[in-house]
């Protein structure tokens, strides 16, 4: 199918600290078309594994528009940040480990997973995917995140990560899904 994109403007609708919302006007194949569009940073999540308890270390937090949607609001997810700071991507992850899941680890240990882009819907962010391995000896504080995150640090044991994947009555994220079976299929079976 022959696709030729014309005139692509984006029109600011309204402004945010962290998204910018905005109206994309454009021709394609000759019809004149508009889209919303919603910026916001492109983000790393971090798939933690613990070695020793044989479980993923997640973190669970609120988010204002599951709130708006289901009237609880709590989403469980990979620990996560965005890219807002000028240093690469493997130490903001490294930075989130500790400050989500209180667990210091080293550059040398985050793997890549994959760079995963979210262009279907509104947003068109990039999400950079890593995995690190924890025990306990690595382990610096409680987590939580900072400036009044209030995240909580979640111990998934393996054993029930599948089932957790297909419950329904917990909000959680895709990434979290698609990391879930990157693992099961390099890692599993330990």
């Amino acid at each position: 199918m022959k696709n030729i994109i014309e005139n692509f403007t984006l029109h600011p609708l309204k402004e945010g600290n962290f998204v910018k919302i905005a109206l994309a006007t454009y021709t394609q194949n000759g019809v004149e078309k508009s889209w919303e569009i919603v910026e916001s940073h492109d983000s790393v999540a971090i798939l933690i594994y613990h070695t020793e308890k044989k479980s993923f270390i997640l973190v669970e937090q609120f988010r204002p528009p599951l709130y708006h949607n289901n009237g609880n609001g709590m989403s469980v997810e990979l620990c996560a940040g965005i890219l807002d700071k000028n240093i690469s991507v493997e130490q903001i992850a490294q930075e989130e480990v500790e400050e989500e899941c209180g667990f210091s680890v080293t550059l040398e240990s985050i793997e890549r997973i994959s760079k995963v882009n979210s262009a279907v819907g509104t947003a068109g962010t990039t999400q950079i995917m890593f995995y690190v391995e924890v025990d306990e000896s690595m382990r610096v504080g409680e987590g939580g995140g900072i400036d009044h995150e209030m995240i909580e640090v979640i111990e998934l044991p393996v054993s029930e990560a599948r089932t957790f994947m297909f419950d329904e009555s917990i909000a959680k994220t895709a990434g979290l899904m698609f990391a879930f079976m990157w693992w099961f299929d390099k890692y599993d079976g330990r």
